[in-house]
């Protein structure tokens, strides 16, 4: 005598063998949810299958801004800048940002 609880269908999907050739009981939505994501997915519908993506992580990527060639350069830059006089704060006896043209 089967119990109510007893899926019908195998893992990969196939009926077993030792039920009748009817409707399972219970039908298995998830079961059926990734089986249809995986054929949009191969028949070009999807561009991925969305099961297949793993989990994004929480932890933040260490970033070390003295092993970063970009960081770097730009340090460089704001530090001749600042050495050149270039990045002196507006004010009313110099309201206009410097320019990057030869004065003539």
């Amino acid at each position: 005598m089967a119990s109510d609880d007893v899926n019908t269908e195998a893992e990969e999907g196939r009926r077993d063998r030792r039920f009748h050739g009817g409707a399972p009981a219970h039908l298995d939505d998830d079961e059926l949810a990734r089986r249809t994501d995986e054929e949009r997915a191969d028949a070009g519908v999807i561009d991925y299958n969305p099961s297949d993506v793993p989990a994004a992580t929480d932890d933040p990527v260490p970033f070390d801004p003295q092993a970063d060639n970009g960081e770097q350069d730009i340090e460089s830059v704001t530090a001749r800048q600042e050495a050149e006089g270039e990045t002196t704060p507006l004010s009313a006896d110099n309201p206009f940002p410097p320019t990057r043209y030869a004065e003539s």
